[in-house]
């Protein structure tokens, strides 16, 4: 990667811990705004350089929601600039670290994921001389809370980024809102804090956004969701024909429902998209008459029609379909993700970005896509629950079979490269 240069704010970010700026006396970085502002990046390198211009021998901790989306925004990009500054890199992907020497100076950062609340005690016991925390918006509190009291070294410093919520999270309400009683220095990004991205990119990301998600992720405003979830798919050119291909995998995401509708998804990849091309849908109250396991598991079947399912994911409520499924053999099957909040921004953003597709022939999910909307509160991100259940199979297939999928991928990568 070249940089050919920073914006104001990027520099503000690069220095602001030096002896010679005049925030070096904050106790923490916080950035937030638009994707694709540049924020990411710069931290990634500042935060480095800070731990090497004040320590040596030290541990620090880098935290993601995930220890993938840390791959993906740490270290694949950020290791191959740190190597040509003159840093020798060393990353162990069995222990969850990056070793890093530079000169007579050798320090380790661990990384931690964050996803719920359980993941805190990942973190208990350990001395840390600072946190870095990307996507800070997405973890739970008690996560970022653990991790802050492990700092107890002198110097000692936080660093969080990312993109904005709704305005009553609570990252925005204690850090945000309250900057200067937490000694933090805030800076707020757009993209044009990012000089790589060109007038005709930024346009183009612009495209990629609708509604809610426009307003957070390119304008960088702490709003409240509202209207439609996915306004981009009201209109029916949002929908496509089942393309002419013979698919490379196939997968199935499974939402199961005796009293509400059960909705099944078949969905096939093709030179790294996936098409929802074929569906099944049932609703008991419409049809007078509920389903045993053993009848779903026949529809499941059949929605198979005959090809090789890489793996099937199912609501994890449904313990008792899931034990079915495993008791025949014949597919394999894991519990979904059911994060809804976070799931709904990953489907709008793959929808978006036409990593994923429905198909027209999929009449239900057409439908559910017209109805489902926000509920009317400023606290929290919360859909309807009506017209939602070809809804979640989908949001379960984004979060649990697509990232499954981009991690194996993923994996057979960094072991090559690192």
């Amino acid at each position: 990667m070249e940089f050919k240069e920073f914006s104001p704010k990027q520099i503000k970010v690069l220095t602001w811990w030096h002896n010679n700026s005049p925030y070096r006396n904050y106790d923490a970085l916080i950035c937030d705004g638009a994707v694709r502002s540049g924020k990411t990046l710069c931290m990634g390198l500042s935060f480095v350089a800070w731990a090497f211009y004040q320590f040596k021998d030290s541990s620090f901790a880098i935290c993601g929601k995930t220890i993938r989306s840390i791959k993906r925004n740490f270290i694949t990009p950020i290791l191959p600039v740190l190597n040509k500054l003159g840093f020798e890199c060393k990353y162990k992907i069995s222990e969850n670290l990056i070793e890093i020497i530079n000169c007579d100076r050798h320090n380790k950062f661990y990384l931690f994921g964050g996803k719920d609340e359980s993941s805190a005690s990942l973190i208990q016991g350990m001395t840390l001389a600072g946190v870095l925390f990307d996507e800070v918006a997405l973890m739970p509190k008690s996560f970022v809370e653990q991790a802050l009291a492990r700092c107890s070294r002198e110097r000692s410093k936080f660093w969080f980024n990312c993109n904005p919520q709704y305005p009553q999270h609570w990252f925005y309400q204690e850090w945000i809102s309250n900057a200067k009683s937490k000694n933090a220095y805030y800076i707020h990004f757009t993209m044009k804090d990012n000089p790589s991205i060109s007038e005709n990119i930024r346009k183009r990301y612009e495209k990629l956004y609708s509604g809610t998600f426009y307003e957070r992720f390119i304008e960088g405003k702490w709003v409240a969701a509202h209207g439609l979830v996915y306004p981009e798919m009201s209109d029916l050119t949002a929908f496509c024909d089942i393309p002419e291909v013979i698919f490379e995998k196939y997968y199935i995401s499974c939402d199961y429902g005796t009293v509400n509708p059960a909705s099944f998804g078949l969905w096939g990849k093709y030179n790294g998209e996936f098409f929802r091309f074929k569906e099944y849908y049932y609703d008991s109250r419409k049809m007078g008459a509920q389903k045993t396991d053993e009848e779903y598991y026949k529809a499941l079947c059949d929605l198979a029609g005959g090809f090789k399912i890489e793996k099937i994911t199912v609501d994890p409520s449904a313990a008792s379909f899931i034990t079915l499924i495993q008791k025949y053999g014949e597919f394999s099957v894991i519990p979904a993700k059911n994060n809804v909040a976070d799931g709904i921004r990953q489907v709008s953003t793959e929808l978006k970005n036409k990593n994923i597709h429905i198909c027209n022939t999929c009449k239900d999910s057409m439908r559910e896509f017209g109805l489902y909307r926000w509920e009317d509160s400023m606290s929290k991100d919360v859909p309807v629950k009506e017209n939602d259940h070809a809804m979640d199979d989908i949001r379960y297939f984004v979060t649990t079979l697509m990232e499954k999928d981009e991690e194996d991928n993923f994996f057979v990568f960094s072991a090559n490269r690192f």
